[in-house]
């Protein structure tokens, strides 16, 4: 949601997430239409990644289910 992305940034941005399965997710992403994958010329040449408008559309939905496992998580964690 941050705009476009280069793949080591977001690879950093996600402790513990492997390069391999974070290029799969990208892919499926891109795949169904929520993510845009752009080569840009060098040297080097890197890739970046930005939401398409659907994609950027889940941005209100993704908030509010971030919000719900915060306030669930933490209820299950206090009675567990």
């Amino acid at each position: 949601m941050r705009g476009p992305q280069r793949f080591n940034v977001l690879l950093g941005s996600i402790p513990g997430l492997s390069d391999r399965l974070l290029s799969e997710r990208l892919r499926e992403l891109e795949a169904a239409g929520l993510l845009k994958r752009t080569v840009c010329s060098g040297p080097p040449i890197s890739v970046v990644y930005e939401l398409t408008q659907p994609g950027t559309d889940l941005e209100p939905i993704l908030k509010m289910l971030g919000q719900w496992a915060e306030r669930w998580i933490e209820l299950e964690q206090a009675a567990g």
